[in-house]
């Protein structure tokens, strides 16, 4: 499956999500990752495993340049000089040079978005990380990012299922031509267990999970990063790759309940403004 390029940069549109992966634990899970073909590891500080991913990396002996690893500040270090001591922690976790992505993890109430954006974008310039997104922003605050800041975001993480909408932030984003980055992609589990994507699986001779994921990947400038902790769940992700939806399998995993947002910490922005 050919990458997303964006802003210079080229995404992998599976990749490896490690959230509820914490500490050394952590490092053989994401070496059997990367042994099976993986090759975009998604982190964060938070995760508190950005120094398992780094060995896992090295542990592999795969090129620096064939890897795309994307970390992530935590909300409560969005004054520029607590970003930028936040960024050279993670970079020391992860023994790298740069990397790839670095995101905001989640807006702050009360983050000046002009100079938090400013500092992200310094890192680039510096060449310490090749590109900066954000995640969790809702669409009024991606306008403004976008339109009002003018930052250079190569992708916006969000929650993204068959069970919950995306549509607004999806045309907006298309037409900035920034991709969208679908996390959570299997509801936390619930897709694994859903009828509807369990009777298409049966059809393509796949689970009711690869449908979930094959789902996000037919749209157009969706990437997705599935977690799997075992070796049989990272092959299915990737070999949801190959499933091709039919008209009649968008209809019906369009037909399903798009309102189900299982992401909610009480930080999270109003989802329901309209920008």
């Amino acid at each position: 499956m050919d990458p997303i390029i964006t802003r210079g940069v080229a995404i992998p549109r599976l990749g490896f999500g490690t959230f509820r992966m914490p500490g050394a634990d952590a490092q053989p899970v994401i070496e059997s990752a990367l042994a099976i073909g993986y090759r975009h590891i998604d982190t964060a500080a938070m995760y508190e495993n950005e120094a398992a991913v780094g060995a896992a990396i090295a542990a592999s002996g795969i090129r620096r340049d064939d890897l795309f690893v994307t970390t992530k500040v935590w909300h409560d270090q969005l004054a520029p000089d607590a970003l930028h001591r936040a960024f050279d922690a993670s970079l020391r976790k992860l023994g790298l040079d740069h990397v790839d992505l670095y995101m905001i993890h989640w807006p702050s109430r009360d983050m000046d978005m002009a100079a938090t954006l400013k500092a992200l974008t310094s890192l680039q310039e510096r060449g310490l990380t090749r590109a900066v997104g954000v995640c969790n922003f809702n669409l009024p605050m991606i306008r403004r990012a976008v339109e009002e800041i003018g930052a250079p975001i190569a992708s916006v993480q969000l929650e993204y299922h068959p069970f919950l909408s995306q549509t607004s932030m999806l045309g907006y984003l298309r037409e900035k031509g920034i991709p969208l980055t679908a996390y959570a992609p299997l509801a936390q589990g619930r897709a694994a267990s859903d009828p509807t994507l369990a009777a298409l699986g049966r059809k393509h001779g796949a689970g009711a999970a690869q449908m979930a994921v094959a789902w996000l990947l037919d749209q157009e400038g969706v990437i997705v990063i599935p977690k799997a902790s075992r070796s049989e769940s990272q092959k299915a992700n990737l070999e949801a790759c190959s499933i091709g939806l039919d008209d009649d399998d968008r209809t019906a995993i369009g037909a399903l309940p798009k309102d189900q947002r299982f992401v909610r910490p009480p930080f999270a922005p109003d989802w329901n403004a309209i920008g």
